[in-house]
């Protein structure tokens, strides 16, 4: 799915699987992406279709034991990073790639001040004195709209919202090129993940920052991305443009996603919801891995690999109903 080679991010047939006692989970299969400086990517599907275990892959922060990296390629700035030791990945993340993690309850640290751990990244990276860091800390708290004299409290003391802002300011503390958004909103009021959404996609212009969302919400990707992958059971099966994507809806589980969604504008007695479950990963099906749930489904679906057809300059389609229709 590259384009050019002035991407910032490619992801190549990366596979990501867990290793738990006889069973082999396999988490992602085969995911392949690329980003721009500056663009925005989102990928969305169900819970435990795969997408924060990506995010964890390029990280490469994926807790081993269990989970490995066996195929595929990470490419930053064109130097993969599955091949880089631990201490030069220490001195990427934070820095150059940072992650806003889903539950900032749980992505703060309760016993220190909410200006030290931000502090504690800039000192990390920057090599700075702690009173400087410290500076800088608050200004990074007055950027994402919380006094920067609230910076000797701890979490506690703030509400979710404001622990959140307090997780998006760590991330940007050093002005990364590649910002990893795991269900940024997920925890928080409606209200609230507005606002959030709103000071992402700000301080994302802002520093030039490219951006890939991890989301369930298709109305969250409308406001914010440039681009989608749609992720099923380990893979992008959908993938392009929000105008492929939205207007162009192609792939029987992206329209099925469409169809479970309220319509304000049609008048309709019930949704249409997707019949079935996801697979279980630990023993996924030969050939299509939608297609146990797939109307549209035929026999030759369910054996074989199945191709990833380019039916529009750019935007791409795992189903064998495209099959020989690629540009």
């Amino acid at each position: 799915m590259s384009e050019n080679d002035k991407n910032l991010l490619e992801v190549r047939d990366l596979t990501i699987h867990y290793f738990v006692d006889k069973t082999v989970v396999k988490a992602v299969n085969g995911i392949s992406f690329a980003l721009a400086q500056g663009e925005s990517l989102g990928l969305v599907g169900e819970t435990g279709a795969g997408k924060t275990t990506t995010a964890l892959g390029i990280m490469r922060l994926v807790p081993n034991p269990p989970g490995r990296i066996v195929g595929g390629s990470i490419l930053y700035k064109g130097e993969d990073l599955c091949k880089k030791s631990e201490e030069e990945m220490r001195k990427i993340r934070g820095h150059e790639i940072s992650m806003i993690f889903q539950d900032p309850m749980t992505a703060l640290n309760p016993v220190l001040t909410v200006g030290d751990q931000i502090a504690e990244v800039i000192g990390l990276h920057r090599k700075i004195a702690r009173k400087e860091a410290l500076r800088k800390a608050m200004e990074m708290m007055e950027m994402v709209g919380i006094e920067g004299g609230r910076c000797h409290e701890y979490p506690h003391q703030f509400s979710g919202g404001m622990q959140q802002r307090i997780v998006i300011a760590i991330a940007l503390a050093c002005n990364p090129s590649l910002l990893l958004a795991d269900e940024p909103t997920t925890a928080l009021d409606v209200t609230i993940q507005e606002q959030v959404l709103h000071l992402i996609e700000t301080l994302k212009k802002r520093f030039g920052t490219s951006l890939v969302l991890i989301t369930h919400d298709l109305g969250v990707v409308a406001e914010v991305c440039d681009r989608v992958g749609i992720v099923y059971a380990g893979n992008i099966v959908e993938y392009g443009t929000l105008e492929h994507i939205y207007n162009h809806t192609s792939h029987p589980y992206t329209q099925g996603l469409f169809g479970s969604i309220p319509n304000f504008d049609k008048k309709v007695r019930r949704l249409k919801p997707i019949a079935g479950l996801m697979p279980d990963p630990a023993n996924l099906p030969d050939g299509c891995v939608f297609a146990a749930r797939c109307p549209e489904a035929r026999e030759s679906c369910r054996h074989g690999v199945i191709p990833n057809v380019e039916i529009a300059p750019g935007h791409f389609v795992r189903c064998l109903n495209f099959a020989g229709r690629g540009e």
